[in-house]
């Protein structure tokens, strides 16, 4: 499972920028008209995000492997052993938190949108 920590960095950038952007689109757009609070918005955009995931994700993996090659230099049985399945845990949790933080991305822009917007 050598990939085991790059695929949930795409998952989480993945994410994390489609739950921003919808979010702030509903919030923006429909919003007032719905009568929908902000949290309400980013759970919807949170909706939209994790469907989306769904869909996204054979095709991420696929990604990665194909631009990785090999993925595992173990053994079957080693990678059955429970030290194998709790580095796997580790890498796909520090990979998701990576690729969470990248996909936050959107947050810049939209600072930026704001801070023209008040001046």
């Amino acid at each position: 499972e050598g990939i085991s920590s790059y695929v949930p960095v795409g998952l989480g950038f993945l994410d994390n920028t489609i739950m921003l952007c919808a979010g702030e689109y509903i919030d923006l757009k429909l919003g007032a008209t719905l009568g929908l609070s902000t949290l309400a918005a980013a759970a919807m955009g949170n909706l939209i995000s994790d469907v989306a995931g769904i869909g996204t994700a054979g095709t991420v993996e696929k990604s990665v492997k194909s631009f990785l090659g090999r993925s595992s230099v173990l053994t079957a049985v080693q990678r059955e052993s429970a030290i194998a399945h709790r580095w796997v845990f580790l890498g796909r949790c520090i990979g998701i938190c990576i690729g969470c933080i990248l996909g936050m991305w959107p947050l810049i822009h939209l600072k930026k949108e704001e801070e023209g917007e008040g001046a």
